[in-house]
C-alpha cells in the first residue's frame, strides 16, 4: 500500500511525528489502539474522521519503517 497520501509529517504538529492526513492523530496513536486490542471498527467509531484506509496506511508505514530499520 502506498501510505504517502495518508501519512503526513509537519514539523510544528505533534512534534513532527507522522500523523494521519494532516490531522492531530499520530501513527503511534493508532498502533497503540490496535496493540491494546481495539479493532479497526472500534477505532473508526471513536474517530469518525478516519477511514479504514488510514488505519491500514498506519500499519503499512510501520511495516516499512521496521523493514528499513533491519540491518544485518
Amino acid at each position: 500500500m502506498n501510505y504517502k497520501k495518508n501519512i503526513t509529517i509537519e514539523p510544528g504538529k505533534r512534534s513532527g511525528k507522522p500523523c494521519i492526513r494532516n490531522l492531530r492523530i499520530t501513527v503511534y496513536d493508532i498502533l497503540e489502539y490496535l496493540a491494546s486490542g481495539m479493532t479497526i471498527d472500534e477505532i473508526l467509531k471513536d474517530f469518525p474522521e478516519l477511514t479504514r484506509e488510514d488505519i491500514l496506511a498506519c500499519l503499512s508505514y510501520a511495516a516499512d519503517r521496521e523493514r528499513k530499520s533491519l540491518t544485518f
